[in-house]
């Protein structure tokens, strides 16, 4: 028989039914009951002393898991502060959940103390914005809440909590364990893209967003060894590929090789995975045409709707990287392909642009040699974390990433 609970004490059994383990906070009053019910429950919770920190460090967690971060802040103030951590979680296509306190319902529309309407203040940056009026759909709405943070593309999910609805008591059973919907590509699409890789004369791939794993990125990497495809990383996503593998060509970050980048717009054929080809990897959107790139472009991505977004794709696979990975063990080449010196060369330039002997800046401190140091101390799973500014090229020029889940930047720049 189901028990009565409060709404706080439905919610945060609604956390452990969905396998969350950890999440982050500021404490605040307009939602005490969900800080009572998470007394004994089995959640680990980190206190944050601000509510951007909070909400970053769960944005980071969905970051490297792949599954939502939590986050937990009071009303007004505390949802504007985390709101920084929306964003990125928005532009980084990261799953994130934040949950905010709300003004008690009969004070709704007043402009009661620190009242927000939170679809107004998050709608053009989250996935999903909701408020859970009624302790009985908790378990609905947030179970909707984990299924939009992780389908297609995800993203950050706000999900406003009233204060007296989470101290009403109500019979309610809890929602089963949420499932990450995978798109698969077809049999014909991948048939497709053998063909046009075998037609080929210098394609390049492109490689970017969320929805990959350290066993897509291994399996992408075999299948650029098997064609001797020169491979490029994104913006902030050079954990996509290792930077050791001989196909490696350097990454389309702020700054970057123009040998890298005259080599793509060389290409006869790019293969975008998982990424949106945004300002920073387009370099300001001029390294491919909009919307009729002149290089035929080949896109997956897990969300339909970024297909044909801005650049209209020769083809377009409707298939998370994931997925399109696993497949790509069916794709090999019929025939030795005639661009094995042009992979070659593109590694080549990436060696001598990620070597920092050759750079010096005023000063003593040299910071290329820092990152030279950093190299024979740390190991490869070492985990780096960069915010914004010019300063972090440094990290990304000379940082060989080679271990997936060990690169923290945000590409909103915050």
């Amino acid at each position: 028989m189901t028990p009565l609970r409060t709404g706080g004490q439905i919610l945060v059994d609604q956390l452990i039914a969905h396998g969350v383990e950890h999440l982050f906070c500021v404490p605040g009053e307009s939602y005490l009951a969900v800080l009572d019910a998470l007394h004994d429950a089995r959640i680990a919770v980190t206190v944050c002393r601000q509510e951007g920190g909070a909400a970053m460090m769960a944005e980071a967690q969905g970051k490297l898991t792949g599954r939502p971060g939590i986050c937990f802040v009071t009303r007004g103030p505390g949802a504007t502060n985390a709101s920084a951590g929306v964003h990125i979680a928005h532009q980084d296509s990261t799953p994130l959940i934040l949950f905010v306190g709300q003004v008690a319902r009969g004070a709704l529309g007043r402009e009661a103390f620190q009242e927000l309407d939170y679809c107004a203040v998050f709608g053009s940056m989250a996935k999903w914005v909701v408020q859970i009026d009624d302790a009985m759909r908790l378990p609905e709405l947030i179970s909707r809440a984990f299924h939009a943070a992780t389908s297609g593309r995800p993203g950050p999910v706000v999900v406003a909590l009233p204060e007296d609805m989470l101290t009403e008591a109500a019979t309610v059973a809890d929602a089963l364990h949420y499932q990450v919907t995978e798109t698969h590509p077809g049999a014909a699409q991948m048939a497709e893209l053998a063909k046009r890789l075998q037609a080929a004369q210098q394609p390049v791939a492109i490689l970017g967003g969320s929805r990959w794993s350290e066993q897509a990125v291994q399996e992408f990497a075999a299948f650029a060894q098997a064609w001797q495809l020169p491979v490029y990383c994104s913006f902030r996503r050079q954990m996509l590929f290792p930077a050791t593998h001989t196909c490696y060509g350097g990454d389309l970050g702020l700054g970057a090789n123009p040998k890298l980048l005259a080599r793509i717009q060389a290409s006869d054929l790019v293969l975008g995975v998982g990424g949106r080809l945004s300002e920073v990897p387009s370099q300001g959107y001029e390294l491919l045409a909009i919307p009729s790139p002149a290089q035929p472009l080949v896109h997956v991505h897990a969300d339909a709707d970024e297909l044909g977004k801005l650049y209209r794709p020769r083809q377009a696979i409707h298939a998370t990287p994931q997925a399109f990975a696993a497949a790509l063990c069916a794709v090999r080449p019929q025939a030795a392909v005639p661009w094995q010196a042009h992979a070659e060369a593109a590694h080549a330039d990436y060696l001598a642009w990620s070597n920092p002997a050759p750079i010096r800046i005023p000063g003593p401190l040299q910071m290329g040699e820092v990152m030279d140091h950093l190299k024979d101390v740390l190991p490869a799973s070492t985990i780096f974390c960069n915010g914004a500014g010019n300063f972090a090229t440094w990290v990304h020029r000379f940082w060989p990433f080679t271990t997936y889940a060990s690169q923290l930047a945000p590409t909103s720049g915050s």
